[in-house]
């Protein structure tokens, strides 16, 4: 300013001029410097202000001193409010999953008794289910499982020293997005479940095998050499046929037995009826002819013992056949039939209990199918079924003829059988086959398309649909016809579930990989 002075007392007048003009520049800009410094320290207040404020406002709206994403220490939500705070989990280790509940206060555990705890589930398109808690060891635990899939609307309400305390969080898991247009393009059909008069099938695997109840397996019933064989396995044989000959010294004796008691039967009768006669004619003493009856009754015993001795070894006292030795006998088929097995040769020395031939008629077989434990309720004797060649086109039907009683211990399954005619000779024996069993109709409360049905971890589940949102849902399955397949359990009557191409469902969830806290 001095400057200033100065330069106007020394100066002609334009140069005082412009000094004046200078010095007002400085005032003015050193005025409006001041202003906005003190402007901007008023607005950072404010701002602060407003912002604390904001919090203050928020924190009061949720009552939760903590984020609802913070951890505790069991790695479970941590809820606080005041000084109380709760710890929620999902507790699924060798157990059926349940809540487990730690509560805290001022950060350290507290007795779980103190707290009267209630947790309200709303799960997507259904009711809200209610679980109650009760204390055990350091911590609450509900009483009723925690059904899978774990994806929900949580409400938590907890009393503690006379205090209430809510608190809320939703857990998502195993849900798809997918608007109209979106299912449209994909070909993505939904129905409602509800009730069907269901005929259900079961899809057995099975075997052919022969018909025991007509099978003969043939034995010589005495040692003995092989002389002739006169068959060949596959060999189709009459009733009363020669299979083989076969010679035995121990056949010979039994003969030779017959052959003396029947001609003592025949010495015998002869004296008993000359006694009748001179009896009769009171020639001789009755006493003689009761001793030749007596006799005759003797012989008659031995005879018929010895030629049930011979029948009983499948031959007879005639010998005409074998050629005039005693020793011969011709092994014949008891029944029509095929011979299914062989196990003879010329020149054999036979044992008594030997099976050298198997006749089986093979008019009728019987197809044999393993039954699992959990599915022997499903089948009954006197059901239909088809049953299907594996190894070329042919098919025919049946009925249930027998059901197991007993379960193996180490299959865990029973056996069915069935008895199938065989007039043109196409169901050999071994041949496996594919069998669909067919039970009565019943009127089944909850059904769905079998094409819905998707295995999710393993676990067969089906997709609801509730507005533009589909969550997979976990079901227990029964009957099936095929085409339709009865729920048990974890589906209601009225629900929406995605009926056609529910695999893309799937896929969908499969990029998405929602899981649940641990």
């Amino acid at each position: 300013m001095k400057f200033l002075s100065q330069l106007t007392q020394s100066s002609p007048l334009k140069y005082r001029n412009q000094a004046i003009a200078v010095a007002i520049v400085l005032v003015v800009g050193l005025v409006l410097a001041i202003a906005i410094l003190f402007s901007n320290k008023s607005g950072t207040k404010t701002e602060e202000h407003d912002e604390a404020t904001h919090k203050g406002e928020h924190a009061e709206k949720t009552g939760e001193e903590a984020a609802p994403d913070q951890k505790g220490p069991h790695g479970g939500r941590l809820f606080t409010q005041g000084t109380y705070a709760l710890e929620v989990t999902i507790f699924e280790v060798d157990s059926v999953p349940v809540f487990r509940l730690y509560p805290y206060q001022n950060g350290k555990a507290i007795a779980p008794g103190a707290s009267d705890v209630t947790v309200l589930v709303q799960r997507l398109g259904q009711e809200a289910q209610t679980y109650r808690l009760k204390p055990e060891q350091d911590y609450l635990t509900s009483t009723d499982e925690l059904e899978e899939p774990h994806s929900f609307d949580v409400k938590i309400k907890a009393i503690f020293d006379q205090k209430t305390y809510e608190f809320h969080y939703e857990q998502i898991e195993g849900r798809v997005q997918m608007s109209e247009q979106q299912r449209k393009h994909n070909g993505i059909e939904t129905q409602v479940a509800g009730p069907m008069l269901l005929q259900s099938t079961m899809s057995l695997l099975g075997e052919i095998r022969l018909n025991a109840d007509n099978t003969v397996h043939v034995v010589p019933r005495l040692t003995g050499l092989v002389e002739r064989v006169l068959v060949n396995a596959g060999d189709k044989v009459k009733q009363g046929q020669v299979l083989a000959v076969i010679s035995s010294q121990l056949l010979a004796d039994q003969r030779s037995e017959v052959l003396a008691a029947q001609k003592r039967f025949a010495l015998a009768k002869k004296s008993f009826e000359r006694e009748k006669k001179l009896w009769e004619e009171k020639i001789s003493a009755e006493q003689d002819y009761l001793a030749a009856q007596n006799a005759l009754q003797e012989a008659d015993i031995t005879r018929q013992s010895a030629e049930q001795k011979l029948a009983a070894l499948g031959a007879n006292s005639s010998i005409g056949t074998t050629g005039g030795s005693l020793t011969r006998l011709e092994i014949r088929s008891p029944i029509n039939g095929t011979i299914t097995e062989k196990n003879i040769a010329m020149g054999q020395v036979l044992k008594e209990d030997a099976t050298i031939f198997t006749v089986t008629n093979l008019d009728t077989v019987w197809v044999e199918a393993v039954i699992p434990a959990k599915e022997l309720g499903q089948i009954k004797v006197g059901q239909k079924a088809m049953i299907n060649a594996t190894a070329f086109e042919a098919s025919t039907s049946g009925k249930v003829s027998y059901v197991g009683s007993v379960v193996g211990d180490q299959t865990l399954s029973a056996m069915a059988r069935l008895v199938v005619s065989n007039a043109k000779g196409l169901w050999y024996p071994g041949l496996p086959v594919n069998l669909v069993v067919q039970s009565a109709a019943v009127n089944t409360p909850v059904v769905v398309a079998s094409e819905a049905i998707q295995s999710v971890n393993e676990v067969s589940s089906v997709f609801i649909k509730v507005g533009d949102q589909f969550e997979v849902r976990p079901v227990e399955l029964g009957r099936t016809n095929g085409k339709f397949t009865e729920v048990v359990k974890g589906l209601h009557a009225g629900e929406t579930y995605v009926s056609k191409n529910s695999f893309l469902m799937k896929a969908e969830l499969g990029k998405s990989s929602a899981s649940h806290d641990d």
